[in-house]
């Protein structure tokens, strides 16, 4: 809560949320869902009010599509620290299909950033010039002003704005050694306001300032800018004197930066009380002021709003599959909150990439070259999504508690350095392990088991360092135990297999032959001895004993017609 919230008029205005680095690490992100892939307008309302009894304002910056547009520094301007301010911009999200964009607060120091409310609105692709600059530029607010009116927008008006921007009071950028009158439209209609891809509302055009005094004095507006950037500006007009009536009898130029760079006639270019916008992107400023003046030529000049965006580029990101795999390790690895791998794994450029990971410019994007997370206190698994980090050369999870079988994905053809010593790892080591640019393998005092492939051991053969100590179960290759005749892996061999399944096929031989003598050798005058059903019947037993009379008279016919001394007993014995 801060410190007087009776002084704040809006909800969200009256709480804050504040990141500890101590807890949350060098960056703590908000993951924003957006609608679609386009342009979106985000405002962030920040305030101090001394909530935490310090009474000093913290630095810190923020980021958003993984750009840097946003920096506070200790002190902030009173009014700023104790009313609040709220900063907007206008951004393109990315195109990786995540439906998501990132808004990131970095720490400097140990101070804690802050932030009480974060907005998000879309806004049309084409708006503010986006054909020919939207893709590449986040253009940052440095002043959107309403020149005739006071302070209007959502959640302070009534009055609407499509993208839900709002329009400040110009009043606090004018330059005060001069005179000024307001003009209003009377209530006549505005033609040409509210129209896309800008929707600039009607309410801005109704009014407007002009130069108090006689025709000779000027406008002036004095707009804090920083030299490095380039500027966008937007000037909004509307003749909405109904004494002007013609052409020329309105005329100004516009300086912008002590340059002329255009005259306006605003009836020669629509007409009256219609709507009528103009834009100029300055360069190579020299001041952090830069004025914004309107000369007359003839009559006094007019003005209705004034824009003013700071055109950012947009910095290069990770490439979104290898960004999806870092995640993917972020959870597989149950990675502490406190090592901040929150945002981006590599931008903005200004600060570092993620702690303990190494990034480079690759051809469409930054890439992980190196993951160092020796001592971490991890305890969770490699995820075989680590195959997406096909630029990785060295990784060292040393001397952690991480469990779990190596993915298959830890063959990149790029790594060099393979450091997994020290954990928990079981089961066997797969064969894809060992490209022709590995030359360090460190994988003792794990659980491993298994022949160790051939491939991975010819590290050490050719000049290489590896170490598969401290595995009791590995076998098959000089200083380790030979693997059993059928063993290999942590299962059967080739040999085995074949072996077993052979002895499948004996064991099937042998149950077909029984099968074959048993019920298709039995000849026509077999015994069969088999129990009736129903012990208990008489007629099952007087049937099983008619038949067996009759089996044994055949018999004896049969060896009486071929007895050879030609003896014939009836009943009795020779």
């Amino acid at each position: 809560m801060v410190a007087e919230p009776h002084r704040f008029p809006q909800p969200q205005e009256r709480t804050l949320r504040f990141f500890p680095p101590s807890s949350a690490g060098k960056s703590s992100c908000y993951s924003l869902p957006l609608q679609s892939p386009g342009r979106y307008y985000l405002r962030v309302f920040t305030v101090y009010d001394n909530y935490d009894s310090k009474l000093r304002s913290p630095s810190f910056d923020v980021s958003a599509a993984a750009t840097l547009v946003l920096s506070f520094r200790s002190p902030w301007p009173e009014t700023a620290a104790r009313y609040g301010a709220y900063s907007d911009l206008i951004f393109p999200s990315d195109d990786s299909g995540s439906g998501a964009t990132d808004v990131c607060f970095y720490s400097l120091s140990t101070d804690a950033p802050v932030v009480a409310s974060i907005e998000v609105a879309p806004v049309h692709p084409l708006a503010y010039d986006g054909a020919s600059t939207g893709s590449g530029l986040v253009l940052v607010n440095y002043g959107r002003l309403t020149c005739g009116n006071s302070l209007f927008g959502p959640g302070f008006t009534n009055d609407s704005d499509a993208f839900s921007r709002v329009w400040q009071a110009g009043t606090d950028f004018r330059n005060n050694d001069l005179t000024y009158d307001a003009i209003t439209a009377g209530g006549r209609k505005i033609f040409g306001s509210n129209q896309p891809p800008n929707y600039f509302p009607t309410k801005m055009y109704r009014s407007a300032v002009t130069t108090g005094g006689d025709d000779t004095n000027e406008i002036e507006y004095l707009m804090p800018v920083d030299t490095r950037m380039s500027y966008m500006v937007w000037l909004h007009f509307a003749e909405i004197d109904a004494g002007v009536r013609a052409p020329g009898q309105r005329v100004f130029d516009v300086m912008l930066a002590g340059k002329n760079v255009t005259r306006i006639d605003i009836f020669k270019q629509v007409g009256g009380f219609t709507a009528f916008k103009w834009t100029y992107i300055v360069e190579n400023l020299t001041s952090s002021i830069m004025s914004v003046k309107l000369v007359p030529v003839v009559g006094r000049p007019i003005l209705c709003g004034l824009e003013n965006y700071a055109m950012v580029p947009l910095e290069m990101r990770t490439v979104p599959n290898q960004a999806a795999a870092m995640k993917a390790l972020k959870d597989s690895l149950k990675i502490p909150a406190r090592m901040g791998w929150n945002g981006d794994p590599c931008a903005p450029k200004r600060w570092d990439a993620w702690e303990g990971v190494t990034c480079h410019r690759g051809n469409k994007g930054l890439v992980i070259t190196q993951l160092d997370l020796a001592s971490q206190g991890l305890k969770g698994f490699i995820t075989d999504e680590i195959s997406h980090l096909t630029d990785l050369v060295s990784l060292n999870l040393s001397s952690n508690s991480l469990t779990g079988s190596l993915p298959p994905g830890l063959g990149q053809p790029s790594l060099a350095t393979l450091d997994l010593s020290s954990n928990q790892f079981t089961g066997s080591i797969p064969g894809t392990i060992g490209s022709s640019k590995l030359q360090t393998v460190l994988l003792n005092s794990n659980q491993l088991d298994g022949q160790v492939p051939e491939v991975l051991y010819s590290v050490g053969v050719h000049g290489g360092v590896i170490d598969l100590s401290g595995n009791k179960g590995l076998c098959g290759v000089p200083t380790l135990p030979a693997c059993a005749l059928f063993w290999e892996k942590g299962g059967l061999n080739k040999t085995g297999k074949i072996a077993l399944g052979a002895s499948f096929g004996l064991l099937l031989l042998v149950i077909l032959i029984v099968v074959y003598i048993v019920c298709i050798r039995r000849g026509p005058y077999d015994y069969d001895f088999e129990f009736p059903q129903d012990l208990t019947s008489i007629s099952a037993i007087s049937a099983k004993r008619n038949r067996y009379q009759r089996a044994k008279s055949v018999m004896l016919a049969e060896m009486e017609a071929h007895s050879t001394d030609g003896f014939y007993t009836n009943g009795g014995t020779h």
